[in-house]
C-alpha cells in the first residue's frame, strides 16, 4: 500500500461573483479530481486549532500529523531547519521577506504602503544579492542573515525574544505604520533597508522592466528552535516531501521525512508540475518509500495576489499536470494506494490572506469501489456531512486501513 497527500496551498475560497457564484475550486477544469470524487470520500476538516493563527505553518504541521498546540514554536524556525541554519536553544529565528513598498518621494518610511509581499516572486539569485547588501550593513554577532528561496529568507537573533510581528501578506495595500515591529532594532533595520535596497542596481533595473522592486526587508514569524518527533516512529512509514517552500522542507527535516528536490519547482504559477508528479511516483514505485507529500504553493500565491484567473489556473494545473500523472502511473503499476487531496487553509481572493475556516478533503482508496455523484469542492464537501474536527488526526486516518 502506498499513500499520497496532494496539498493545494490556500486552494479553498469563497463563492466569487465573477465565477458565477462558484469558488475557484468549483469553477476550475478538474476532470481528474472529478473522476476521483466519484469513487472517494469527501468532507470537511478543521486544520487550524481554535485560537491559533491560520498560517501555512500551523496548518501543514496539522495535516502531517503534528498537533500545532504541542509542537509549534514559530514559522521561521521550521524554515531555518530546511536551509541548514544552526540554531541554539537561546536563538530566535525570524522570517525575513523581501517586500515591495510604495516609492513616493519625500515621505517617511512608516507612511509607505506595502504593495507586494513577494516582490513579484523575485528570483532566488537576485534576492540573494539584495539580502547580502543589507546584511553587509546589519550583520554582527547578534544578527545573522541566511539566504532562503525567492523572497523568503531568515534572520537569526542570538539571545533574542519572540516578539509579535505582522505577516506582510496580511496587510497588503495598507500603510505600514501600525504594523512595524515594536522592537526598536528590528524596526531600524527594516527602515534602513529601504534606503539600501531602493537604490540598488538590481531594483533600478527591475523598475525599468516594470517589475516590483524588492525595496525593503520585513520581519515576521519569530520563534524558537523546534523539536518534532520522528514521523517514522509515529506512523511506521518512510516518507518524502516534494515542495519548493522552505517551510515545508523544514517540517520534513524536523520530522525525518526525506526532501526531494525538483528542478524548476519555484512556488509560483510556472512551477514544474510534472516534475513534482514524477518525483512522487519514482519515490513510491522505484525507491520503495511508503508515503509522498506533494505541496503546491501556487494557489496560495495567486490568492495573495488577488487574481481570480490565476488561482483557477493553478488549481487546473494541479489537476491536469500533477494528479493526472499520479493517477496514470499508480493505476498502471497495480499498486494499491490511498490518496488524500486538500488545502491547508483557505486564502480567499476577497481578503488576499489566510482564514481559519475548515477546508474540503478528498480521500480515495484504490481498493474500494464506491459510487458517488458528488464533486470535490467546498460546497459539496460541506453537504456530505463528513467532518474531521482535528486536522492532526488526518494522517492517522489516511494510514488507518493498511
Amino acid at each position: 500500500m502506498k499513500y499520497i497527500v496532494m496539498l493545494g496551498d490556500g486552494m479553498a475560497d469563497e463563492p466569487i461573483e465573477e465565477l458565477g457564484g462558484k469558488t475557484p475550486l468549483e469553477y476550475a477544469d478538474t476532470p481528474v479530481l472529478d473522476a476521483y470524487a466519484e469513487k472517494a470520500e469527501i468532507g470537511m476538516v478543521a486544520t487550524i486549532p481554535e485560537g491559533m493563527s491560520p498560517g501555512s505553518d500551523t496548518a501543514n504541521l496539522s495535516v502531517i500529523g503534528y498537533d500545532p498546540k504541542a509542537y509549534y514554536t514559530g514559522r521561521s524556525p521550521l524554515e531555518a531547519l530546511s536551509i541548514g541554519v544552526p540554531m541554539k536553544d537561546t536563538d530566535v529565528a525570524l522570517r525575513c521577506n523581501l517586500v515591495t513598498l510604495s516609492r513616493e518621494e519625500g515621505i517617511p518610511y512608516e507612511k509607505r504602503t506595502i504593495l507586494d509581499h513577494s516582490s513579484g516572486e523575485i528570483s532566488t539569485e537576485d534576492a540573494a544579492v539584495l539580502l547580502k547588501a543589507a546584511a553587509a550593513v546589519f550583520q554582527d554577532e547578534t544578527y545573522q542573515f541566511y539566504v532562503g528561496t525567492s523572497y523568503r529568507h531568515c534572520l537569526i537573533w542570538a539571545n533574542g525574544s519572540v516578539v509579535p510581528l505582522t505577516p506582510p501578506h496580511d496587510v497588503l495595500g495598507q500603510v505600514i505604520a501600525p504594523y512595524l515591529p515594536g522592537n526598536q532594532k528590528l524596526r531600524e533595520m527594516q527602515e534602513k533597508s529601504y534606503e539600501i535596497l531602493s537604490c540598488h542596481p538590481i531594483n533600478i533595473e527591475r523598475v525599468k522592466k516594470g517589475l516590483n522592486p524588492a525595496n525593503s526587508l520585513w520581519f515576521w514569524g519569530a520563534g524558537t528552535k523546534p523539536a518534532l518527533s520522528s514521523f517514522y516512529e509515529k506512523y511506521h512509514k518512510r516518507g518524502v516531501m516534494i515542495s519548493a517552500v522552505d517551510l515545508l522542507k523544514g517540517i520534513a527535516v524536523g520530522a525525518g521525512i526525506e526532501n526531494k528536490t525538483v528542478e524548476g519547482a519555484n512556488g509560483g504559477l510556472d512551477t514544474n508540475y510534472e516534475g513534482k508528479a514524477r518525483a512522487a511516483v519514482d519515490s513510491l514505485l522505484k525507491e520503495g518509500y511508503d508515503f509522498a507529500y506533494i505541496h503546491l504553493e501556487a494557489p496560495d500565491e495567486m490568492g495573495h495576489q488577488g487574481s481570480v484567473e490565476r488561482k483557477v489556473q493553478a488549481i487546473a494545473n494541479m489537476d491536469q499536470r500533477i494528479l493526472k500523472h499520479i493517477r496514470e502511473a499508480m493505476d498502471a503499476s497495480g499498486e494499491d494506494y490511498r490518496l488524500l487531496v486538500l488545502p491547508d487553509h483557505p486564502t480567499p481572493i476577497r481578503l488576499r490572506t489566510h482564514v481559519a475556516e475548515p477546508v474540503p478533503y478528498l480521500l480515495y482508496d484504490s481498493r474500494k469501489q464506491e459510487s458517488h455523484s458528488w464533486h470535490y469542492n467546498e460546497r459539496e464537501a460541506a453537504e456530505s456531512g463528513n467532518r474531521i474536527s482535528r486536522g492532526c488526526d488526518l494522517m492517522g486516518y489516511l494510514f488507518s486501513e493498511d
